[in-house]
């Protein structure tokens, strides 16, 4: 069994585990029963990763988002799909690895299924640029799913980036261009488009392939204007911050449901993604062909008024609840002025 690397907030049950296998250990070499034992420090473990993965701070999530044996894009494709076929280039500049994309059956679904791919090592990472796309990955995006809606075909996109790559070359090619033509083109799509955030939903880098009728988060990912690092840059001029600027954003999967930023959240096996991704992609799965087949019923008009309708409502809000008790205070103040000014006015004119 390989062993997964642990997270800070982790250690607890780190140590449990290790006495876990301490005493099966003990107990095969010394040929003794300790089945009691066994079974109490087993129910200990499971009540300490409810306790720990039920409590997690803002920065802990983002933390569970970036574990380095967190699936990727092209290990739910495998676990998920069948019949993939992989598409490349953008027909302008070249092929973007960090973007990967190409026709795949969800069950009996026929769908384009793109995502951001980040590496396993050093050297997949460098191919696939840490999952940071530059213009041509985008435009590759777009030209996929072109191709869906002109073969009637549903779009599913998987998130999982720090954001756009900011590199010279990139703005050299116009990265915000091709990142704000994906945006604009997406809501004239008339197939359903599903959004899921897998693991980090990084800025521009994840609205570029973002748009979409329901929009999907994992329960132990993130979605964000600017990463917790680069917002404590900005606002406290120290990276040192980071768990701050995390709380502050509002980030979570839970905090982004109640702000109506994302539609549904899919939850993940106890200690994230990565402790089982069968379980995970079955999740996922379910939670993608149900949204699938909802979407489907509805017409191509209206799906593209309430598309459109999704996204113009995001940060709208209404009045405090000060406000509103001001407002309420000032209209009953003026309906019981009115009564008695009109009085006034008629007694005075007899």
């Amino acid at each position: 069994m390989a062993i997964i690397p642990s997270l800070s907030f982790e250690k607890p049950v780190v140590e449990l585990e290790k006495k876990l296998r301490e005493l099966q250990e003990f107990s095969e070499s010394h040929n003794i029963d300790v089945s009691r034992e066994l079974a109490d420090l087993k129910k200990k473990i499971q009540e300490t990763k409810q306790n720990i993965y039920g409590h997690l701070s803002p920065w802990d999530e983002v933390q569970l988002a970036r574990h380095a044996q967190r699936p990727y894009t092209l290990d739910y494709i495998g676990l998920m799909c069948s019949d993939f076929v992989e598409l490349h280039g953008d027909r302008h500049f070249r092929d973007d690895l960090a973007i990967v994309g190409g026709f795949a059956r969800l069950d009996s679904e026929k769908v384009m299924i793109i995502g951001t791919q980040k590496g396993r090592d050093v050297k997949s990472n460098v191919a696939r640029n840490f999952g940071m796309a530059h213009p041509e990955g985008y435009r590759k995006a777009l030209r996929l799913m072109k191709l869906a809606a002109k073969f009637n075909c549903p779009i599913v996109t998987l998130i999982d980036t720090a954001g756009a790559y900011p590199g010279i070359g990139s703005e050299e090619r116009h990265i915000a261009e091709a990142i704000a033509v994906n945006i604009r083109d997406s809501f004239l799509l008339g197939v359903p488009i599903i959004v899921t955030v897998i693991g980090e939903g990084g800025s521009g880098g994840a609205l570029g392939i973002g748009i979409g009728d329901r929009i999907l988060i994992l329960e132990h990912s993130y979605y964000s204007v600017i990463s917790p690092e680069g917002c404590a840059a900005i606002l406290w001029k120290d990276r040192a911050y980071a768990s701050k600027a995390a709380a502050a954003l509002q980030i979570t999967a839970k905090q982004l449901l109640k702000a109506k930023l994302v539609d549904e959240i899919v939850p993940e096996p106890l200690g994230g993604a990565h402790r089982d991704p069968d379980a995970m992609a079955l999740n996922l799965k379910k939670c993608l062909v149900k949204n699938l087949q909802e979407l489907k019923k509805i017409p191509v008009a209206e799906l593209l008024q309430k598309r459109y309708e999704k996204f113009r409502g995001m940060g709208v809000f209404g009045k405090t609840e000060d406000e509103s008790q001001k407002a309420e205070v000032e209209e009953k103040t003026t309906e019981a002025n009115v009564p008695k000014n009109t009085e006034e006015k008629n007694h005075k004119e007899k």
